[in-house]
């Protein structure tokens, strides 16, 4: 399957039907990779009926690959299966810890950057790879609050992650913008930090702006300043397949369509300023 997939939808069960009575201009489905890890059902059955149709990628939201605790086993045992089934073109999850010993927290938690922390995940990544045999690709934060024990930026951990483990990059342009606001930071110092090379992966989404901080909830369309960025970080990168998601307040599929039209059409503007550069 090629490393570039073009503009794809996160699959949402809204959707499934749609999808495959319309059959609509999309490159690709992004699924979660938790509500597949089951034995039957609706959900593998538009699963199934919908890989037929279009190339998919996995996306999880609970390896808690930097928690405290010893990996899970059976997690990863059940996520290799549904990548025998699936045969995605990546496997994706969060640079984050979502629990602290036996219960999930249902959260996307940051890290402390440091060295400890980087010797620490470098370990993990490969652990994980090698059951899994694939590289993984691991999505930067939205986040609230800054670990006191932080002895690099997160780009600069994210850059020496992936080169001591490599693994690969899922770049969120609307997760950097949500944190440079909260944090005071340029989110494009940001983008400009991380390797080129290993980035496999943009995801854009909503967020809802309270003035004094931003919360990255998926439930809005895109907002101007983070289109923006990413046609920037076209313009940097060249093209990367690029995911839309929406998790709530969930708009008829029309809508998402025209959203991944604009940015099809940003990143037809981005290749041109390219090639003229």
């Amino acid at each position: 399957m090629p490393s570039y997939l073009g503009h794809g939808l996160g699959l949402r069960s809204d959707y499934y039907q749609e999808i495959l009575d319309r059959r609509p201009a999309v490159d690709w489905f992004e699924i979660i990779s938790e509500n597949y890890l089951v034995d039957g059902g609706k959900a593998l059955y538009y699963l199934d009926a919908i890989a037929e149709h279009y190339p998919l990628v996995m996306h999880g939201v609970s390896l808690s690959i930097g928690g405290p605790h010893a990996l899970d086993r059976d997690y990863l045992q059940r996520l290799k299966r549904l990548i025998d089934r699936v045969r995605p073109a990546w496997v994706s999850d969060h640079l984050c810890w979502t629990r602290g010993s036996a219960h999930q927290l249902h959260d996307l938690l940051p890290l402390p950057y440091n060295e400890e922390s980087l010797t620490y995940l470098t370990d993990r990544v490969r652990q994980v790879q090698d059951i899994l045999e694939r590289p993984l690709v691991l999505e930067n934060l939205s986040s609230y609050v800054l670990p006191s024990s932080s002895t690099l930026s997160e780009w600069d951990f994210l850059a020496a992650l992936s080169g001591e483990s490599g693994c690969q990059l899922l770049l969120d342009v609307n997760n950097v913008y949500v944190s440079s606001r909260n944090h005071g930071f340029d989110p494009w110092e940001f983008i400009c930090a991380l390797p080129p090379e290993r980035i496999r992966q943009l995801h854009l989404a909503g967020h809802s702006d309270y003035g004094d901080y931003v919360i990255d909830t998926h439930d809005h369309p895109v907002a101007d300043p983070v289109w923006q960025l990413y046609q920037r970080t076209l313009e940097r990168l060249g093209p990367v397949s690029t995911l839309l998601e929406r998790d709530d307040h969930m708009p008829p599929l029309d809508e998402l369509l025209d959203e991944l039209k604009h940015a099809r059409q940003l990143a037809a503007r981005a290749l041109e300023a390219r090639q003229c550069a």
